[in-house]
This record gives structure tokens, C-alpha cells and sequence, in this order.
């Protein structure tokens, strides 16, 4: 059906130069990171007469490291603002305006002999996917019909894989990662940026934005029909208007009025519990071991950056197929499995290291692992956490939810990528633990404390978290009855 392209076309929009950023800068700094930190020795030379000492140059390629995440925390923070005012489709697109000026400063970091630049093209880098990745799932949840929200909104994962990969791919010596086109690896971020400009102002902007934001309904009406088609949009109008009703009246709110919701306590409690989680869980950290773990298992040098693709596309696959089957299986259960299974990996995983040069087939065991791990992490954790916080919150709480867990996605990705260093050298083989505890007890927090939410309306999961959050005082015996009488018919 046509409307069915309509919408697969507006998450490739969407999904290009968005989330597919976060996970494509994140892997191209990889390969030319020799490169790079050769170069910053080079300049200093050139500039001072002296070359720096091993330790600074480290300490300036941390910098340029750290400065993606900090980047990424104030696109976070940025993103609701943008989100409300601007609305969903406008801010996706303006913010390919930070990888223009990212690309242009990297491409002409090495002609303008400057490391300086590529610091500050890295934060430029982080703010768009700290953007994206807040505003592209709440664009693409709201533009979803209810069957097929969570399959939607979960693309926004696919994305990051892909992106991840392809950033691995193009990272390849024979491609862009050799010495001498390393600026133009740093730089061919412009490309999704230059795609989504030129195909996503063709696609309608997020309906229930149009309709309880603005308070337009013709315009909403409009994007529906292009969306859905000429089938009847009444039922799902009517949903609509009854959740404008609800919030009729309110503003949006910011960030801190959520904390003191006690309407929303348990909504919040549970995206900084799962946003936390999928960084604090130790899925990057296995791409920090993969390569000393390859080595182990006999494979080339030269070879590991093929074999370091396929837990890209490990992470692609299940993804992928996560999307196919979260509105038949729910989010309850992905993120159950997800966390249950990494839990069993991680104890598999520490046992293999400990064990690596006593036995001849621990490597492959721990290679097992790091796929395993991966695969695990990407069926559920992955894509499941940023759907929640659409479904979760109301229209007026959605912006502010997603700059909260934003934020902590990338607080958490500074610390663990601070903190994991230290904890190899103090824990040694069994450095998985802490993620561990982590796996353990986010699983326990989903079996006991989320609802499901597949295939409810918006509305249907506000009411149940409101039973949730008002539990302790029906318990109580705070007297209801008036009320309950005035609703009555007699």
C-alpha cells in the first residue's frame, strides 16, 4: 500500500540522519585514532620546536574523545526545548546544521594544521546525535498507528546498528581509514546530513504534536491522511482528542517539574532505571576487549577489523529482528531476556578470561561471549529502552522525559568510558562484575515493577501508571466516595 511507504519512508528520513549518526560517530574515530594522535604530535612540533610526551598526547586524544559525549549531553539537554518549540520534524532537521560544521571543521583540521579543530567537530558531532536520539523515536512513536508503534519508534536502534557498521566498513584501510584520508573519514558524516535535508521535508510532521501542541487540527488531519491513507482515521482521532483533552490547559514541563510529579513517580523511576542501565550494562565495554580477544584466538592483526564488523552486525541483525517481533512478543519480555541472558554471558565471559592462557579453546569461548553478549543486548535493551519514555509520558511530559534520559544515556557513556579503564586494572579478569549487579537488577526492576504496555493507547498506560502511582493512598483509606457518587447517573 502506498501509505504503508509513506511511512517506511518517513523513518528512513528520519532514521538517516538521525540515530544512524550516533552509531556511525562512534565508530570512525576508531580506525584513524593513530593517525590522528601522530598528527597532534606533528603540530605541536611544528608549532613549539619540541614534540609532547606520550602521556599528554594521550591526554589530548581523551579530550578529543570526551568531547562526543559532552557534546551529546547538551544536544540531550537541548532537545526538549527544541522539540516543543521547533517542533519534532523542523529540529531533526536543523540539527544536521551541527554535522555541517562538524565535517567542515574535521575535513580542514589537517590543511589548517589544527588538532583543535577536531575536538571541537567531535562536540559538534556529539550535540546532533544527542538531538536525534531524543527526538527521533517521540517523532516516530507519534506518527505511528498503535499496532505498529513500538516496531517504529524501535527503528531508531536499527539505525544506530547500521550506522555502527557501516561506520566500521568505511573505517577500513582500503577505504577511508588509511593515513592519508583519515580527514575525509572524519567528514563523510555529511553525507546522511545532506540526505536527510534533501528527503525529509517531503513527510508530514508528527500528527499528535500538530493537534495537542499546536492545537491545529486541520494540519493534523492532513498528516494522518498522508500517513495512513484514505482508511478511517476516526477511532484514531478520537483518541487523539481525548488525550488533547486531557492535558487541555497544561503546559509543557521541564525537567525538574517531573521529579516533583507524584503522578509521574513511577514513569521516571523507571526510564532512569532502564536509560541507566542500557549504558551502565558493559555492551560498549565488549568492543574495548574484542580485539585483545581476537588476538587471542589466533586470528591476524591485520584481519581483526573484518571480525570486529561481524559484532556490529551482530548488533544489526538483532535489532532487526527486534523490530519484527516487539509488538507480538511486548517490551517486558525483550528487556527481561535482554538483561537475564547478559547476566549468564557476563559469569561465562569472566570465567573464559580467567582462564584464557590455560586452556587452548578459552579464546574461542570468549569470543562466544562478546557475540553472545551482543546479540543479547540488541533482542531487547537496545531498541525497547527508547521506546518507553513515548509510551510512558503524556504529550506535555514527553520532551522533558526524553532530555532526562538523554542526558543520563550520555552521562553514563562518559563514566563508563572513564571509569572501565580503572576497573581492568583493579579487577582483571573479573572486571564484568559491576555490569553484573547492573544485568541483575534491572532485571529484577522489569519482572517486578513495569507494566506492558504493547498495544495500549497512550491514554490506557497513563491510567495504569496513575493506579500505580496513587496505589499507597487508595491503600490508605483515603475516603474516594463522593467522587465516585458524582459520577454516577442517579
Amino acid at each position: 500500500q502506498l501509505q504503508n511507504k509513506i511511512l517506511i519512508l518517513t523513518i528512513c528520513a528520519a532514521g538517516i540522519g538521525g540515530t544512524f549518526q550516533y552509531g556511525y560517530n562512534i565508530s570512525i574515530i576508531n580506525a584513524p585514532a593513530s593517525y590522528i594522535q601522530v598528527f597532534m604530535n606533528t603540530t605541536w612540533l611544528e608549532r613549539m620546536g619540541v614534540p609532547l610526551e606520550s602521556n599528554t598526547v594521550l591526554l589530548l586524544w581523551s579530550f578529543t574523545v570526551s568531547a562526543y559525549p559532552l557534546g551529546g549531553l547538551t544536544g540531550a539537554m537541548a532537545a526538549g526545548p527544541m522539540a516543543i518549540m521547533l517542533g519534532r520534524k523542523m529540529s531533526l532537521l536543523l540539527n544536521n546544521g551541527f554535522v555541517i560544521i562538524a565535517a567542515a571543521l574535521s575535513g580542514c583540521s589537517r590543511m589548517a594544521k589544527s588538532f583543535e579543530m577536531i575536538m571541537l567537530s567531535r562536540f559538534f558531532t556529539g550535540v546532533n546525535a544527542g538531538v536525534s536520539m531524543s527526538i527521533q523515536p517521540m517523532y516516530l512513536a507519534e506518527s505511528a498507528p498503535k499496532k505498529l508503534r513500538g516496531a517504529v519508534a524501535l527503528t531508531s536502534a536499527s539505525f544506530t546498528a547500521l550506522g555502527l557498521v557501516l561506520g566500521q566498513v568505511v573505517g577500513l584501510r582500503e577505504l577511508l581509514g588509511g593515513e592519508e584520508s583519515w580527514p575525509f573519514l572524519l567528514a563523510s558524516n555529511v553525507v546522511p546530513a545532506l540526505i536527510q535535508l534533501t528527503a525529509l521535508p517531503w513527510f508530514p510532521e508528527s500528527p499528535r504534536y500538530l493537534l495537542i501542541d499546536r492545537g491545529d487540527k486541520e494540519s493534523c488531519i492532513s498528516a494522518l491522511q498522508k500517513l495512513r491513507g484514505t482508511s478511517d482515521l476516526s477511532a484514531e482521532l478520537e483518541e487523539m482528542l481525548a488525550e488533547q483533552a486531557a492535558v487541555k490547559g497544561q503546559r509543557a514541563k521541564n525537567p525538574w517539574e517531573l521529579f516533583q510529579s507524584p503522578g509521574l513517580r513511577w514513569q521516571l523511576v523507571s526510564i532512569v532505571v532502564l536509560s541507566s542501565a542500557m549504558q551502565l550494562c558493559g555492551n560498549d565495554s565488549m568492543y574495548f576487549y574484542a580485539a585483545y580477544v581476537f588476538q587471542e584466538a589466533g586470528i591476524p592483526e591485520d584481519k581483526i577489523p573484518y571480525v570486529v564488523i561481524g559484532t556490529g552486525s551482530c548488533e544489526l541483525i538483532t535489532s532487526v529482528t527486534c523490530n519484527m517481533i516487539i509488538d507480538y512478543a511486548g517490551r517486558r519480555p525483550l528487556l527481561l531476556g535482554g538483561y537475564i541472558f547478559m547476566a549468564g554471558w557476563a559469569i561465562v565471559f569472566m570465567v573464559a578470561l580467567s582462564q584464557q592462557t590455560q586452556i587452548s579453546w578459552m579464546p574461542y569461548l570468549s569470543m562466544a561471549c562478546i557475540f553472545a553478549y551482543i546479540l543479547s543486548f540488541g533482542i531487547g535493551p537496545a531498541g525497547v529502552t527508547g521506546v518507553l519514555p513515548t509510551e510512558v509520558f503524556d504529550q506535555m511530559s514527553r520532551p522533558a522525559a526524553y532530555m532526562i534520559c538523554g542526558s543520563l544515556l550520555w552521562f553514563n557513556l562518559f563514566l563508563v568510558g572513564t571509569a572501565f579503564p580503572f576497573i581492568v586494572k583493579s579487577l582483571a579478569h573479573f572486571c564484568y562484575i559491576p555490569f553484573l549487579v547492573v544485568c541483575v537488577c534491572t532485571a529484577l526492576y522489569v519482572w517486578f515493577f513495569l507494566p506492558e504496555t504493547k498495544g495500549k493507547s497512550f491514554l490506557e498506560i497513563s491510567e495504569e501508571f496513575r493506579k500505580r502511582n496513587f496505589k499507597t493512598e487508595t491503600r490508605g483509606g483515603f475516603y474516594k466516595g463522593p467522587e465516585e457518587i458524582k459520577t454516577t447517573p442517579l
